[in-house]
């Protein structure tokens, strides 16, 4: 069941489909950065369903934004894969990550034709580089490892495959807690003919995490994709884990208790660790959807792109 009452939009509308939209930041942040880009007073209005809803409420969503006029579009989280499994007839066009991944985090219009579109894979490569520049990862030898095999991860890995050799990782081990993640990664890798070596490792304890970090050679990122810290308590680490010397920590998340930063900050004097939370990853993930719904040109760096990172501090930023 959703909450949404389906009336129609009386001015050109963006909405937010997610669990429970009410309480995000993105619903401050958006009228601001609207005005500042110039679209004007727009509204954006949440759409929240269950997880995993049932199928005919994501049909009666899409099919509603397909045919309400001021409708424009939506960004889409948690239900991304479960929506598009839905209602994959009613999109006209489809972009090639979409097609890929199974997925739709972006819903648009175009010509009268409803438009799905995977923007994980950019955006994540958009945060991945703000950490570091391309060529470090062919000049450095170093890996990746990414805590948790769900879509930003497989995104992550989706958008690495694209690279020139010397500036990608030079492997990625993967783990997760249960097998069904790490087979379906490891199926879109196989249908991809993945360029970079992957190792992927059921881990349902985290001490078995721990062991794999500690496989990482001097300079390596280790990524916590989990949710764990965020979507529940925790980290997929113990507090013993030994991160890679010189390595990076990157916690896809920015907001809640994220046990994994903490202990990562524990570490960072000893290890000479980079530090970086998900506030670019969240930047990227809105401004690239709102550069698609409403035909934008959006910077994804330099200064008008710090202008709209220090407008969503301002407004939205717990």
């Amino acid at each position: 069941m959703t909450n949404f009452d389906f009336r129609p939009a009386e001015v050109p509308t963006f909405y937010f489909i997610g669990v429970t939209t009410a309480g995000s930041s993105i619903m401050r942040v958006f009228p601001a950065w609207a005005r500042h880009l110039g679209l004007g007073e727009r509204p954006i209005r949440g759409i929240d369903c269950k997880w995993h809803d049932d199928p005919e409420v994501y049909r009666r969503i899409v099919h509603f934004l397909k045919h309400d006029p001021l409708s424009l579009g939506a960004l889409v989280t948690t239900h991304k894969l479960d929506l598009l499994k839905a209602a994959r007839d009613q999109f006209d066009w489809l972009d090639p990550y979409a097609t890929r991944l199974d997925e739709v985090s972006c819903i648009s219009k175009r010509d009268g034709l409803l438009r799905g579109h995977a923007k994980d894979p950019v955006t994540s490569g958009l945060s991945f580089d703000a950490i570091k520049p391309g060529d470090y990862w062919g000049e450095s030898g170093a890996e990746i490892c990414l805590l948790g095999a769900g879509g930003s991860s497989l995104a992550l890995t989706v958008h690495l495959a694209g690279r020139p050799a010397g500036r990608r990782p030079s492997r990625i081990l993967v783990t997760n807690r249960s097998a069904k993640r790490l087979d379906e990664m490891r199926a879109v890798h196989a249908a991809m003919d993945y360029p970079i070596p992957v190792e992927y490792h059921l881990c349902p304890e985290p001490e078995e995490n721990d062991r794999v970090v500690a496989m990482l050679p001097e300079g390596s990122m280790v990524v916590n994709a989990t949710g764990l810290g965020k979507d529940a308590p925790g980290s997929p680490l113990t507090d013993a884990a030994e991160f890679p010397l010189n390595g990076i920590a990157w916690e896809f998340n920015y907001r809640g208790e994220l046990v994994f930063l903490e202990q990562a900050w524990a570490r960072q004097a000893a290890r000479n660790l980079t530090i970086e939370d998900g506030w670019v990853y969240f930047l990227h993930g809105w401004l690239q959807v709102i550069a698609e719904v409403f035909e934008v040109e959006i910077p994804s760096a330099g200064p008008a792109f710090d202008e709209l990172g220090r407008i969503a501090a301002e407004t939205g930023k717990p």
